[in-house]
């Protein structure tokens, strides 16, 4: 039991990291805005984590992927945004562990379709969460950066959905290839 402890705490640490660099290596992301924002891949290593761990592992992931997002040059205007827009909202993407087990009893019995199904449901979930914890800081705190004559939540929703949407599919491709082509992976 503490070896599966260690190493659910490595994987953590190690998948996090990734993230990170995943997002910040310029040739493995898109920026899009210059408020933040990027295609990336960042939260392929989160959906792991969700995946093989469940909901736990996932979301302490993406905490720690915030946390290292803030210590590594995050657009802050206030404590509270930054606690919705880096913390909450990346932890959320771990929700997507929600869908481990049925997911896991796909590959058990050789299901590769409901599988992708599963993989893609669940970072739909992580990701809608995490463009809902972007967006709402998008109508607090960003409404200054819309157009004269625009609405903010307008503004909020083309801003945070132009690299979400992307962002998810994107996802949903590499992690469904990586699970389908190597199911062993997402078990521990």
């Amino acid at each position: 039991m503490r070896n599966r402890r260690v190493l659910f705490l490595v994987e953590i640490a190690i998948f996090s990291a990734l993230a990170l660099l995943l997002d910040i290596l310029p040739f493995l992301s898109f920026k899009l805005w210059a408020q933040g924002g990027s295609i990336s891949l960042a939260m392929v290593p989160v959906f792991i984590m969700a995946f093989r761990w469940g909901i736990k592992g996932g979301m302490a992931t993406g905490v720690l992927l915030g946390i290292y997002q803030i210590l590594t040059g995050a657009y802050i205007i206030t404590p509270v945004q930054t606690i919705l827009d880096y913390i909450i909202a990346f932890a959320v993407i771990g929700v997507a562990g929600f869908v481990a087990k049925p997911l896991w009893k796909a590959i058990k019995a050789k299901e590769s379709k409901a599988l992708v199904g599963w993989i893609v449901f669940g970072c739909f979930v992580g990701s809608l969460l995490r463009f809902i914890g972007h967006f709402t800081a998008g109508i607090v705190f960003y409404g200054e950066f819309a157009p004269e004559g625009q609405p903010v939540w307008l503004y909020s929703l083309v801003y945070n959905g132009g690299y979400m949407l992307p962002a998810f599919i994107l996802s949903s491709i590499v992690v469904s290839l990586l699970f389908v082509q190597r199911p062993k992976l997402l078990m521990h």
